[in-house]
């Protein structure tokens, strides 16, 4: 089999770049217009890296260019739907360089300045206000650009995918994201090939409930940015909501070759996560256990100060458990899960996968004590996350430790607590969402209660978990084999 790399170096090198079409009017130097345009296109792909690098040559030609400090702090948030906390050396940089534009900004039109007092908002006293604040407030400096400025069509897409990032994970309503689809929608219809229009929609929409109506951007995004590694990956968000596995592979090889490319480390080892969920749902253990082969060599070259494209560090470190987790966990592997080895890295959610696939692994093979100390490690984790202010992976972690203590009880004849925990764990799952930087969870907790109910003969109940699983998985997999068992 090449080599992702060989892959790349022989399908991208010569490729013309193509990034969409971007304007983004400004009061800077017209010579610099092309390079803003382009900077700003790459950012609407959250190809971070190269826009910050852009915004820079912009200003290396005109540094009276208020708005490129615009770009380099909005560039330096990152992923808008990355849900973890950003660094506070991070923060100070973003701070600072809205600080600057504001200075530059002086005698810069109205509308630049308010761009610039948006942008600065998700930096605001951070030292003292929580995230979530931070962002909420960006997201109300971004509407009110909108309504000063109601021909600006930059200002409405920049203020829709703020939307989205603002939402909470337990509004089942999904009230700013029909908000927002409906903004990007109706400029989509107008701007065809628009890279952030296309792109947003599918993260507005990226949903059980709502991903069908993403269905048409999936199917055009890849080809309106194909320079832009994670246009070449986003489509396969929708497709992973709607159970298409071979789209979502081909997508993501191809994301996988063009983030080693262009050094986007983080991208591929994104990437891999969705293309090894992908395979196993495809029933292809061969090609899944190449992903798991020759993430070792990729891993390697993961630099995690390095700023490239959409997927953050967290995401590299992310993919690094999540796929030789889902290696086991998928194929019922029992005795490899409970071998897994835990690490301790700067995020604890990453960590807490492997521990919770080790639970279920050596509950599952009598290796109690092996079980019981992931488990209270899984509570470690959660506590940290909670002391940390990670509201939204305290609590994926929290649903982790209720399902590996669920296995647990049940390999000490405690059904009735192991059927509590599991319900509740499954209970807590369906109100709240995935974060956009997984495909799904190592293993759905619907999905375990009803393998709980089958091991203890309840195979009708089994069933109707099964069935409601499905209705947030749809196409899984190991769902669909359990499900169709006459075993």
């Amino acid at each position: 089999m090449p080599t992702l790399q060989a892959y790349a170096q022989e399908h991208h090198a010569t490729e013309p770049e193509k990034l969409g079409t971007v304007h983004f009017a400004t009061s800077c130097n017209p010579a610099v217009a092309p390079k803003f345009d382009r900077a700003v296109a790459l950012l609407h792909s959250f190809e971070f890296g190269g826009s910050i690098r852009g915004f820079n040559d912009v200003l290396a030609t005109d540094s009276t260019c208020a708005m490129a400090y615009w770009g380099l702090a909005l560039s330096r948030w990152g992923n808008p739907m990355a849900p973890g906390n950003r660094a506070p050396a991070l923060l100070q940089e973003g701070a600072d360089l809205a600080a600057k534009g504001a200075r530059v900004a002086v005698k810069a039109p109205e509308r630049e300045r308010e761009y610039l007092a948006a942008v600065s908002q998700l930096y605001d006293n951070y030292q003292q206000r929580d995230q979530r604040s931070r962002v909420n407030a960006y997201s109300q400096a971004m509407e009110a650009v909108t309504l000063e400025q109601p021909a600006d069509t930059e200002a409405k897409i920049f203020y829709a995918i703020s939307l989205v990032a603002a939402a909470s994970p337990t509004d089942k309503t999904y009230a700013n994201q029909l908000k927002a689809g409906g903004i990007l929608e109706s400029l989509w219809a107008k701007k065809p090939n628009h890279p952030g229009l296309a792109h947003y929609i599918i993260h507005a929409y990226d949903y059980p409930a709502l991903a069908n109506k993403a269905r048409a951007a999936a199917a055009r995004y890849a080809t309106i940015a194909p320079s832009a590694a994670h246009a070449l990956h986003m489509p396969s968000h929708t497709f992973t909501r709607l159970g298409m596995w071979k789209e979502s592979v081909a997508a993501n090889e191809r994301s996988s070759a063009a983030a080693l490319e262009t050094g986007s480390v983080s991208e591929a080892l994104h990437a891999a996560d969705y293309e090894m969920y992908a395979y196993l749902q495809l029933g292809d253990t061969v090609k899944a256990k190449e992903v798991l082969d020759q993430l070792p060599s990729i891993a390697a070259r993961f630099n995690p100060t390095a700023v490239t494209g959409a997927a953050p560090p967290s995401a590299a470190v992310f993919a690094m458990s999540a796929i030789p987790a889902r290696w086991v966990l998928e194929r019922d592997a029992w005795s490899e899960a409970a071998a897994l080895q835990p690490r301790v890295t700067s995020y604890r959610y990453a960590d807490a996968m492997t521990h919770f696939a080790r639970a279920i692994g050596a509950s599952h093979t009598g290796a109690l004590d092996t079980a019981k100390a992931s488990v209270d490690a899984l509570a470690d984790i959660q506590q940290s996350l909670v002391a940390s202010n990670e509201p939204y992976w305290a609590e994926q972690v929290a649903i982790q430790h209720l399902a590996a203590q669920a296995w647990l009880e049940l390999a000490q004849h405690r059904s009735d607590d192991a059927l509590r925990d599991m319900r509740e764990a499954a209970t807590r799952e369906d109100a709240t969402d995935k974060s956009a930087v997984t495909p799904g969870p190592l293993a759905p907790a619907r999905e375990l209660l009803g393998d709980m109910l089958v091991a203890l003969g309840r195979r009708g109940d089994a069933s109707a978990e099964y069935r409601a699983a499905l209705t947030r998985e749809p196409n899984r997999r190991r769902l669909l084999l359990r499900l169709f068992s006459k075993s």
